[in-house]
């Protein structure tokens, strides 16, 4: 078996709120969603709110995961324009600039922000990296 990562599960504090906070970035709430868990098609992933407690149960991470870890999240789009578009999306759908975009010292352009939970994403342009037609990013080898 090849490793792979098909699910990402941010844990939140209001999944109806964090699930309008999605929407308002452009997220399509798949019909597999219930009142507990809400799933979005995320590229070739697929990104799942959860209950933050209903994790930690899930998980028995009671004694190791305090709900704030080191992990961000990432979208890479085609330009500098395209960082620029989401990152004032994401402000208009309430989040938190982190750090306004900018060129970076690798030779890129990026810019972060917080969701309503406080978890981090990274919009960025690598021209080192090309996407492919579906916008998934072509590694080189």
């Amino acid at each position: 078996m090849s490793p792979h990562i098909s699910l990402i599960t941010l844990g939140v504090a209001d999944i109806a709120n964090s699930t309008a906070f999605y929407e308002r970035l452009g997220f399509v709430k798949s019909s597999a969603s219930q009142e507990s868990v809400t799933f979005f098609k995320a590229g070739a992933v697929v990104l799942a709110l959860w209950s933050r407690e209903a994790q930690i149960e899930d998980a028995q991470a009671g004694a190791l995961w305090t709900g704030s870890g080191g992990m961000c999240v990432a979208q890479n789009v085609a330009g500098e324009a395209e960082v620029d578009a989401m990152m004032a999306r994401a402000e208009a759908a309430g989040a938190s600039i982190l750090k306004p975009a900018t060129k970076t010292f690798w030779g890129g352009y990026n810019g972060y922000f917080a969701d309503p939970d406080g978890h981090l994403w990274e919009i960025a342009f690598n021209p080192f990296w090309p996407l492919d037609k579906d916008g998934r990013v072509e590694l080189p080898a």
